[in-house]
């Protein structure tokens, strides 16, 4: 089963047209996502980490891959996984990172530039490539395909020049990555300079508020993957947060009308066949 997901991923980034990877944080909203007809699942690092309690990027490595194991037998979709910077700074963590994550069942997963260190928070550009050229070194190591992600996160940590994230993206494609990231993008004409600065395909996080554009308008500028990051984890908990101060202020309890309905919650977890 193992080698079918893998391949079926593969393909999503060969077909024509984008698709759509949404990003569960637990088991049930990965089996949620899975019953509604989407092709395969991308883990998020913050959402992990709020369904443990914690903060993004305080998960260790070893409750990441437990997590990642967990999500991976949720379903039978194909899963790639928000590796983070590797869990390591070397080159060598990152090759072990991703020769474990393939032995766990995942059929890809993205390495980061960002160092966890918000006061130097982007690795030197040489390293950033050594480390992406492990990770691909990993991956012909494996006995199964695996889509390696290489993401930039200049923009994120208040970079603002579009050309350097795009030299980055372009050495990590020729370190050997088969996707390429880089979170922040939130206008169509950058997103388009990416997709044409990169033979290999481009995600795109579709996670910032009042971004308007939609499937069809990154369709048009070249995206092949469009992710959606803690999004879905952070509106459900904002559900609950605000349902949990209407009960508080003001005594009511109003929320229970946008409640979803318990036969249909519970027609996502009922065994199969």
């Amino acid at each position: 089963m193992s080698k079918k997901r893998n391949q079926t991923f593969r393909a999503l980034h060969e077909q024509s047209g984008p698709f759509v990877i949404p990003n569960p944080w637990d088991i049930g909203s990965a089996r949620i996502l899975a019953g509604m007809d989407y092709k395969a699942l991308a883990t998020t690092s913050g959402g992990m980490a709020y369904s443990l309690g914690l903060t993004d990027g305080q998960v260790s490595r070893e409750k990441a891959l437990r997590h990642c194991r967990e999500i991976v037998a949720a379903t039978e979709l194909p899963v790639s996984a928000d590796l983070e910077n590797g869990f390591g700074d070397t080159p060598e963590c990152v090759f072990q990172t991703i020769a474990d994550a393939g032995a766990i069942g995942l059929a890809g997963g993205s390495i980061e530039d960002y160092t966890g260190r918000p006061d130097a928070p982007i690795y030197d550009l040489m390293l950033a490539v050594e480390r992406i050229e492990a990770a691909s070194a990993a991956c012909k190591n494996l006995s199964v395909d695996f889509v390696l992600t290489a993401r930039c996160e200049s923009l994120v940590w208040g970079g603002t020049d579009l050309d350097e994230v795009i030299e980055r993206l372009q050495a990590y494609e020729k370190a050997g990555a088969d996707v390429l990231f880089a979170p922040g993008l939130d206008d169509l004409d950058a997103i388009r300079n990416v997709c044409a600065a990169v033979d290999k395909p481009v995600n795109v996080i579709m996670s910032t508020p009042g971004l308007r554009f939609g499937i069809d308008d990154l369709a048009d500028v070249g995206v092949k993957r469009i992710s959606i990051g803690s999004a879905f984890a952070q509106v459900a908990y904002g559900s609950l947060i605000a349902a949990a101060q209407e009960i508080a202020t003001r005594g009511s309890f109003e929320f229970t009308k946008d409640a979803v309905d318990y036969v249909e919650l519970e027609s996502f977890f009922q065994p199969k066949g």
